[in-house]
């Protein structure tokens, strides 16, 4: 495992890397107190984790976490502050990991095999469907890109519904809410559909959806999913839930506070 520590307080740096040497699967650690240089280094050198200050001067955490997935889209990322109201901004950015200082050995090591397990569960297959936290849906780790937000929701949604068949009337109801379901809206869902349709055939998977007597459903042998790996009960699936599903959809609350109530006693 290659790691870059970017921290502008040079003692917490030092520890921070001295930290991460003690861990048995670390290849190597790099760390930077100036955000810009840590950077550079990395339009040159590929790391699989960046650990990051998020209170940096020139270029603080989140803005460094923004470029470093630009550049470097595979890097998992763990932020580390003193300061906890940072945390929303952190997790919108698909952190998978936030550490308060001061940190020592266990909560590192807790943080970094946690962010590497969700790192090599959303590689682990040729298509996979990562639930937890904000919703992706990723080829080959590669997350796919939708031309409408409403089509990736409605996939989202078929993919909370685990194989089940829905009636489009009651997909229209979950991602709209209060709007009627009248003739405009319904040929504005069809756009939506047509979309998702299309998005999943230019990536070459345009079969995982079937539509068949008024009904939309997913063929769930299709792909992997961190929810499907839960219910079934794999151990460190289960370990690796925090609570968190698919953040940014209103209708998956109630499935979240299911998931919760069983899986976090």
């Amino acid at each position: 495992m290659k790691i870059i520590c970017v921290d502008d307080e040079e003692l917490v740096l030092n520890m921070v890397v001295f930290l991460c040497e003690q861990m048995p699967e670390t290849e190597s650690v790099n760390g930077f107190s100036d955000s810009l240089k840590a950077l550079d280094w990395l339009t040159e050198n590929s790391v699989d984790l960046a650990i990051l200050d998020i209170d940096m001067p020139k270029l603080n955490g989140i803005a460094l976490a923004l470029r470093i997935k630009e550049i470097r889209p595979d890097t998992a990322i763990i932020f580390l502050t003193g300061y906890s109201h940072y945390a929303v901004e952190a997790f919108k950015l698909h952190a998978q990991g936030y550490l308060m200082k001061p940190v020592n050995y266990e909560q590192l090591r807790s943080e970094v095999e946690y962010a590497m397990s969700d790192k090599a569960t959303s590689q682990s297959s040729h298509i996979f469907a990562r639930t937890f936290g904000e919703f992706d849906f990723l080829i080959d780790g590669n997350p796919v890109r939708f031309s409408r937000s409403k089509a990736k929701e409605l996939l989202a949604f078929l993919i909370d519904r685990n194989g089940a068949g829905v009636k489009r009337a009651t997909a229209f109801a979950a991602l709209y809410e209060d709007a009627p379901y009248d003739r405009k809206m319904q040929k504005q869902f069809d756009v939506i559909i047509r979309s998702l349709k299309d998005t999943l055939n230019e990536n070459g998977i345009g079969d995982i959806l079937d539509m068949k007597s008024g009904e939309l459903r997913l063929n769930t042998d299709m792909f992997e999913c961190d929810l499907y790996k839960l219910l079934s009960g794999d151990v460190d699936t289960i370990n690796s839930f925090r609570g968190e599903y698919m953040n940014s959809y209103e209708w998956a609350s109630i499935t979240e506070a299911d998931l919760a109530y069983k899986y976090q006693k």
